[in-house]
Parts: structure tokens; sequence; C-alpha cells
């Protein structure tokens, strides 16, 4: 199993904290779920999102190459 680190701001995490304990779950649970609900069922808002970010970096992309 991999790791990742984010930088988050303390109000985001206790946001996230709190979601956790009203859910009765681990902080790191709540996100492996949210993670795994995004992954199964991606938005159209994503997918236009990320089609925006390859297309505009495509030079970038070409000469990292």
């Amino acid at each position: 199993m991999a790791s990742i680190t984010i930088d988050i701001s303390d109000e985001q995490l206790q946001k996230l904290q709190a979601l956790a304990r009203e859910s009765g779950i681990s902080l790191e649970d709540l996100l492996r779920a949210r993670i795994e609900d995004w992954l199964s069922h991606p938005t159209r808002e994503f997918a236009q999102a990320a089609n925006y970010v390859l297309k505009k970096n495509a030079e970038l992309y070409r000469r990292l190459a």
C-alpha cells in the first residue's frame, strides 16, 4: 500500500476531523472512503478539469517527455 502526504489548512483539518467524529470513524477511514467513492464515480466536472489541465500544459508535457 502506498502513502501520500498533502498540506491542508488547520481549518480544513478540523472540518475533516469533525466529519470523521460525526461518522464514528477515523479520519483515515473517512478519507479512504471518499477517495474510493471519487475514483469509482468520477464526476463530469473532474473530467473537464483534467482535460483542461492536460490541454493547457500539453507543450510543457511534450518538452518534458
